[in-house]
């Protein structure tokens, strides 16, 4: 197995959508060139693939088989309380947005992903990694 650059950002896109997972990933990939994206295709796979790989952000998606972007969300802060979650949903109901926003996560971004929405959140990002150092 090679060795990953230090600088490298890991990021999770967890979608049970190929098409979204695809079109997320192309955006931060032009913003973000250094990223290595990894997908999980359910919350359940997701959770089991954040224990495994420690990802720098997270992405998540609220409607999913077995387990909900809700219950990952509540499951991954209950691992690391400061971890770094996007969540990109068509759920765009005020009152699930204010709960999933008092999970303290970076941002709400609604469907669909485009190229300005992933300029802010690669923006968000680079600004994050710059205070990491």
């Amino acid at each position: 197995m090679k060795e990953k650059a230090n600088n490298m950002i890991k990021i999770l896109i967890v979608d049970d959508s190929l098409f979204s997972q695809k079109t997320t990933a192309g955006f931060l990939k032009k913003y973000l060139k250094d990223a290595d994206i990894s997908f999980a295709n359910d919350g359940q796979a997701g959770f089991l693939k954040y224990q495994e790989m420690k990802p720098n952000y997270v992405f998540v998606d609220l409607l999913m088989p077995k387990i909900n972007g809700k219950e990952l969300i509540l499951l991954i802060k209950e691992q690391d309380s400061n971890a770094k979650i996007f969540v990109v949903s068509a759920d765009v109901q005020k009152n699930v947005k204010d709960e999933i926003e008092s999970y303290h996560i970076m941002s709400f971004v609604n469907k669909p992903f485009s190229d300005e929405k992933a300029q802010s959140i690669c923006q968000m990002i680079k600004d994050d990694q710059n205070v990491c150092k």
